[in-house]
């Protein structure tokens, strides 16, 4: 056996294999964009079952049910070199092997449990926050981050994935600070880049926040399509927080679409950046929609994730081609009973009422989209995204209250969009105050057409009623 770039045991006799995937890692905590490099190595190398395991890794990351038939061969021969393998090595492909079945919280656990044995296993630890993320397991990002970080101080990439876990808890004073000594340790780091960022809009600091960005970003050239277009989608919801709508299209243009327009998280990108620039009224986006619905539509029976079936839903609508939105709505629909138990019931409660109200709202029907909307709002983190990705519901929620406020024959005007949902709620709260409405009064007619029953015993919050912590963003605007 050889040692790694973090001292770790690898089941090989090729020190090319242990280069090769010391470069993996370097490329999947940088979010470079050679990480291909194992597979090379993997088909080099057939008896190394970490290449092999790792290979599989990379193909999931696509996020796509086409990305887990492509990791599966990888797979195969990963589980029969395993019991050649070490402990630490078996664990790894027990991880992704789970992740390859979508069992994603089973995913997290087994790399979790890598960490808290071999912490100093870094790429575990990214894979690890990667899945969290789609779980929307705050918390545990942030204790994922911390139990690394105190084996790997003298790693900058540790002191970023703590830093963007502290953020995600509301911890913007930390996550700036742990952000920022990462940078200093490596400027190669997008995702401290990205952690501080959200720091900084959490605090408001947002000028602050888009010189951050502007000053490190040709450092982002050497970047995946996602941490590439991800940043500057960042970049662009700081100009449109400073009423610069015209130059985050232009980011849109030049930055967040076209890098790799396949790719499943450069969509979502897209879509929540668009949807929020249609908000600001910055003329006919139109052209730009049937571009990402062409892209979207293979994405229809995937179903890897509630999270993107939910931007992919809206792109269709709003691009005009309904019939293929409720093709989608039926699809989840299907999924949903499939899947069962509590993944099943996520998809059923959740999911598919908030496609039923993306649709309303992408189709103008910012009143019925409210009435699917108002109940679900604050459990939308359970289907994943950061908490600036999940602002994008929050921001048509409010929109739908906005345009509710109105006459059917006064156009409405733009909303004022933040990048955190606190202070977007502020932001909202005044536009309906003005206009002499409140939140509260419009809740009666926000009520879903056909909410489901309660069952016996449940403590869910009644339609239109906020009882979540984390619902404070919605029931703001009464305050």
């Amino acid at each position: 056996m050889l040692r790694d770039r973090f001292g770790l045991t690898v089941a090989t006799r090729d020190a090319t294999t242990v280069e090769a995937l010391d470069r993996f890692a370097g490329e999947m905590l940088s979010h470079g964009k050679r990480a291909d490099v194992v597979l090379a190595a993997a088909a080099a190398d057939p008896e190394c079952a970490l290449a092999q395991a790792y290979a599989a890794a990379l193909f999931l990351c696509l996020q796509t049910l086409e990305g887990r038939t492509k990791a599966a061969p990888w797979l195969a021969r990963a589980k029969e070199a395993a019991p050649r393998a070490g402990e630490r090595e078996r664990m790894v492909i027990a991880a992704i092997d789970a992740w390859a079945r979508g069992e994603i919280a089973r995913t997290v656990d087994r790399l979790v449990a890598i960490c808290r044995r071999h912490p100093r296993d870094m790429l575990a630890a990214k894979l690890a926050q990667i899945n969290q993320l789609s779980l929307g397991d705050r918390q545990g990002m942030r204790a994922l981050g911390q139990h690394v970080l105190s084996a790997n101080r003298d790693v900058g990439f540790a002191w970023g994935l703590a830093a963007f876990g502290l953020e995600q808890c509301g911890e913007v004073d930390a996550a700036e600070a742990h952000g920022r000594l990462a940078t200093d340790m490596n400027p190669n780091d997008p995702w401290a880049h990205h952690a501080v960022v959200h720091a900084l809009a959490g605090a408001g600091r947002v000028e602050e926040g888009l010189r951050w960005m502007e000053a490190l970003a040709p450092s982002w050239d050497r970047c995946s399509s996602f941490m590439l277009t991800h940043n500057w989608w960042h970049t662009a919801l700081l100009h449109i927080a400073l009423g610069r709508p015209t130059q985050a299209l232009a980011l849109f243009d030049a930055r967040v679409w076209g890098v790799r327009k396949t790719y499943v998280q450069d969509q979502v990108n897209a879509i929540s950046l668009l949807s929020r620039l249609d908000m600001q009224g910055v003329g006919d986006t139109g052209r730009r929609w049937r571009d990402i619905a062409d892209h979207v539509r293979p994405r229809l029976h995937d179903h890897v994730n509630g999270f993107l079936d939910l931007h992919f839903i809206y792109a269709l609508a709003r691009a005009g081609d309904g019939e293929a939105a409720r093709a989608m709505l039926a699809s989840m629909a299907r999924h949903a009973a499939i899947v069962g138990g509590a993944g099943g019931a996520l998809w059923a409660s959740v999911a598919v009422p908030a496609a039923r109200g993306l649709v309303a709202y992408a189709e103008g029907q910012p009143v019925i989209a409210g009435r699917w909307l108002a109940p679900i709002l604050y459990r939308l983190g359970a289907l994943g995204g950061s908490t600036a990705q999940q602002g994008w519901f929050q921001q048509i929620y409010f929109d739908c209250a906005l345009r509710a406020s109105t006459t059917r024959t006064t156009a409405p005007q733009p909303l004022p969009i933040g990048e955190r949902s606190a202070s977007e709620a502020r932001r909202v709260r005044g536009s309906l105050q003005t206009r002499g409405a409140s939140h509260q009064a419009l809740r009666p007619a926000m009520t879903p057409p056909h909410p489901p029953r309660a069952s016996r015993g449940s403590t869910s919050p009644r339609w239109g009623e906020v009882k979540s912590p984390r619902a404070t963003v919605v029931a703001v605007a009464a305050s």
